[in-house]
């Protein structure tokens, strides 16, 4: 009856939710489960977050103020840092960070942490859900073995586990925590039936599977055809250099095609915590089992050579109006990984600025979503009088191609331009000192 009796608790929205982890999942995963009537309790290590939370600010750009303070005010969220808390509740949602480790192997430090922290309040009729992107096995074998370590409740039967991945897209508006389809899978069926009827109290499509690893893997499948792809133009945008061919009209001419081909559009590297780094899971997970995932290993490298490659053209560039790189003043529009938030996670923007910096440029940055970045240990700030900026420069790089940027200003006071992401676009098209990726 231990299943019957939670699902019904959870249907009637009686069941007390924990999400471990505020960040880029954790919080709008907070919010949408709110939205639907539960109790929310956010637990994070850093005391600045629940404090923001509590008082109902938003450090998300997917979250507004209004959106958190209505729910800190009804008394639907709230936050700690107390794992304790987790004796009253009745469904876990884990939505840690699983980074990479210089050496290429999964840091698991995050997820081993909040399934120690769970064990203890571990109790029966308790679900627990890891959304945070791990290789296949992980759940079964590496958090499943934590929470029971020191406790007798058999899983799917006294208490339940499964794995779905968080397929969140920071900055759409299109598709949602709410809207994105859900896929889940659970220990056992058992496991599967509570985490279904769970989600879909709040998420408006659930996909069951029939496995913790087929769930697994199937995130990892999004974001290794994503990067795979990507790599796949990165690279046709250096053939088409050498061949003197305009990739981007390459691309838009293969797209008109209405069946059999999927658009990708090349850029300076891959950014975000997931593509660039969700596929090296699966490669490393390959390799214990001694298989070499070959087009994992090509495409990472061909996306990870990528900043080198936007350096030299922006040397190229200078060096077509006889001016050396060095002692150059280089204008980055754009840092964060992608148009129009402040994410910085893996922005290739942070590896131009260094690699131009090591070349003995003088490097500034322009991007109205982040005032402030930290190269190496030293802070760099917004450049925020930009007409004036690119008047000086003898080089502006298009980076990231947020909206807000007025690309008709910006060909008007530039002296020499390099677009990595096409967003002159018409404006430029016949101008000479427009260089495109």
């Amino acid at each position: 009856m231990v299943k019957e009796d939670l699902i019904q608790d959870i249907q009637k929205k009686r069941a007390n939710i924990a999400v471990i982890g505020m960040g880029y999942v954790g919080l709008p995963l907070a919010v949408t489960f709110a939205n639907a009537g539960f109790s929310v309790t956010g637990i994070d290590p850093i005391q600045e977050k629940v404090d923001m939370v509590n008082r109902g600010e938003s450090y998300i750009s997917d979250i507004s103020n209004a959106q958190l303070r209505k729910h800190i005010d009804n008394g639907r969220i709230r936050a700690t840092t107390d794992y304790a808390t987790l004796k009253e509740i009745d469904a876990v949602s884990i939505c840690v960070p699983t980074p990479l480790r210089k050496t290429g192997d999964p840091d698991m430090s995050f997820i081993a942490q909040a399934s120690e922290d769970i064990a203890p309040y571990l109790h029966r009729s308790m679900i627990v859900v890891l959304e945070s992107s791990t290789y296949p096995g992980t759940t079964r074998e590496f958090v499943l073995p934590k929470l029971i370590a020191n406790t007798n409740l058999k899983v799917g039967a006294d208490f339940f586990l499964a794995f779905s991945p968080e397929r969140v897209d920071p900055g759409r508006t299109d598709y949602t925590t709410y809207n994105t389809p859900k896929v889940v899978g659970g220990i056992t069926q058992a496991c599967t039936d509570v985490a279904v009827a769970w989600y879909q109290q709040a998420i408006e499509t659930v996909v069951p599977v029939s496995s913790t690893e087929v769930a697994e893997m199937a995130k990892l499948l999004e974001n290794t055809f994503r990067m795979i792809n990507i790599s796949m133009v990165n690279e046709l945008a250096q053939m088409c250099e050498r061949l003197d061919v305009d990739v981007w009209e390459v691309i838009d001419a293969a797209a008109t095609k209405p069946f059999g081909f999927m658009k990708f559009t090349p850029g300076p590297g891959l950014g975000g915590h997931c593509i660039p780094v969700d596929p090296l899971y699966l490669s490393w997970k390959m390799k214990t089992l001694n298989y070499t995932a070959r087009f994992i290993e090509l495409a990472s490298e061909i996306n990870t050579s990528m900043p080198r490659y936007v350096v030299s053209r922006i040397q190229d560039a200078l060096n077509r109006y006889k001016k050396p790189l060095n002692g150059s003043k280089i204008l980055i529009l754009g840092v964060s990984y992608k148009p129009n938030i402040n994410d910085m996670r893996e922005s290739p923007a942070l590896d131009i600025i260094h690699l131009l910096r090591e070349k003995g440029a003088v490097v500034a940055y322009n991007d109205p979503y982040v005032p402030e970045i930290e190269i190496e240990g030293a802070q760099m700030f917004s450049e925020k009088e930009l007409s004036t900026f690119l008047e000086k420069a003898d080089l502006v790089a298009i980076i990231t191609n947020h909206d807000k940027f007025d690309y008709k200003l910006i060909l008007e006071k530039s002296q020499l331009i390099f677009d990595a992401r096409n967003a002159m676009k018409e404006i430029g098209k016949n101008d000479m000192k427009v260089i495109k990726l």
